[in-house]
């Protein structure tokens, strides 16, 4: 009886206390704090979520820019609830510093990924959809079409259909050939003519076989001229300009369609070829 009549004036004495009353009005203000910043923080996403909805800007850069703006005042927040409590902004700042530092440390490889996703999402060398070919030292030349682009990895799609993960990182620090950046794009072909053949008849049938198909532009003009002399060919280039989704429709038609109009002029292809003279001694020593 003694010990519960010691409890109840231990509870009376600290509800009545001082000390109890500032948790409670702390606990409180604490609570408004957050309430309000987190409704802050919804009411700025929503204004930049409509803004960014009306602008023209890729998909990865909206993300981008959105999970940013909720990563900051999270942070905004975060503080100001622990300067709140009594923590000094100094000590914040310190250790803030500090586990950025360890942090910084310990995941250097993923955050030199994070920098080059955000710079292929504020320079744009390519978007999704575009082909594009990665030559790098490390892992060689890699070519596919661009599936997704996140801060870490860009996802392609090779030709075969298969799905290749490459690191920002690598693809900041490499050679980066886009074919889909521009509308138009240059087909260029080399074929080889005996010497025998007729070299200005060559270069009709080149022109008549580009005229013939609707995808290769009259305008710039194909270009066409003798480009070597090699061992066993007179080699004739022929460059012709088309739409880049009509890249490869045009460039297996030129290879095809010149082939069966050589063949059907008498236009003749010469494969190497090797001449061996053989020298006979004579055996002027007597038997």
């Amino acid at each position: 009886m003694e010990n519960i009549e010691r409890a109840e004036t231990f509870v009376e004495r600290l509800i009545s206390s001082e000390r109890l009353t500032e948790i409670g009005l702390l606990a409180l203000r604490l609570a408004f704090v957050v309430a309000v910043g987190l409704a802050f923080i919804k009411v700025v996403l929503v204004i930049t979520r409509k803004a960014l909805g009306k602008s023209s800007l890729d998909p990865v850069i909206y993300t981008f820019v959105l999970n940013a703006i909720k990563v900051i005042t999270i942070i905004i927040l975060v503080t100001v609830c622990l300067g709140m409590l009594g923590i000094q902004m100094s000590t914040i700042i310190a250790v803030i510093g500090a586990a950025g530092a360890a942090i910084a440390l310990a995941l250097k490889d993923s955050l030199a990924n994070i920098a080059g996703g955000v710079m292929i999402i504020l320079t744009q060398p390519f978007k999704k959809e575009d082909l594009i070919d990665v030559e790098s030292s490390s892992s060689g030349s890699i070519s596919g079409k661009v599936e997704d682009i996140d801060l870490f990895l860009t996802t392609l799609k090779t030709y075969d259909n298969k799905t290749i993960t490459i690191p920002n990182g690598i693809i900041n620090t490499s050679v980066l050939v886009n074919h889909s950046k521009e509308d138009n794009r240059r087909v260029d072909c080399t074929f080889g003519i005996g010497y025998d053949s007729d070299i200005g008849e060559a270069k009709r049938i080149l022109k008549k076989v580009c005229y013939d198909n609707p995808l290769i532009f009259r305008e710039p003009e194909p270009l066409i001229g003798v480009a070597n002399h090699g061992e066993s060919s007179v080699e004739i280039d022929l460059k012709a300009w088309c739409r880049t989704d009509d890249y490869w429709d045009v460039k297996y038609y030129l290879e095809e369609e010149v082939k069966l109009a050589f063949d059907e002029n008498h236009i003749t292809i010469p494969y190497n070829q090797v001449e061996v003279h053989i020298k006979k001694e004579r055996d002027n020593a007597s038997d």
